[in-house]
């Protein structure tokens, strides 16, 4: 098991509870309105398990969700009783057999644990810190988008003032 006093510099886990921690952050990511950061926290845990040999890259599936084409694979990554999809890379249409559409029959183990202390787990066996782990996003804002759009049709016109500027009668 793992001890949850999170405020402990050393954190003690095993292999099942980053299995684990990846489950929960991969459930979160499903319905989070920004999941950008959690599917990349999986990604790159799930990247360093194969590496390290604690996980196996099985096959490939046809997504349940494809983006903009009608067919798209996912890797099927197996990690003892858990099983996570992640998208695929050039080499792994050569290497990997294609297992076609997923089955519904097997479910992951029930886990319960909170998200923070998922991610905890996952930033200390990543080697990083939470504060340095941030998705590039973009740097437009849209308040300043919608501004200068404002301003240029508006600033076209040459009758128009804003109501910021002083109205003067003449």
């Amino acid at each position: 098991m793992y001890n949850r006093d999170v405020n402990q510099q050393h954190i003690n886990y095993n292999t099942y509870d980053i299995y684990q921690a990846v489950f929960i952050v991969n459930r979160h990511a499903k319905t989070a309105l920004e999941p950008a950061e959690l599917y990349s926290l999986k990604k790159q845990t799930l990247s360093k398990l194969i590496h390290e040999g604690k996980a196996k890259k099985v096959g490939l599936h046809f997504s349940n969700n494809p983006r903009v084409s009608k067919q798209q694979s996912d890797v099927l990554v197996k990690c003892e009783d858990f099983f996570f999809h992640i998208p695929p890379t050039k080499e792994d249409f050569q290497q990997l057999p294609h297992l076609g559409f997923l089955e519904n029959s097997h479910r992951n183990p029930k886990v319960i644990m909170s998200l923070s202390y998922a991610k905890k787990i996952i930033y200390h066996y990543l080697g990083i810190s939470e504060k340095s782990f941030k998705v590039q996003k973009s740097t437009i804002n849209k308040k300043n988008i919608n501004k200068s759009i404002y301003n240029s049709y508006f600033n076209s016109k040459s009758t128009f003032t804003f109501p910021s500027d002083p109205i003067r009668k003449k």
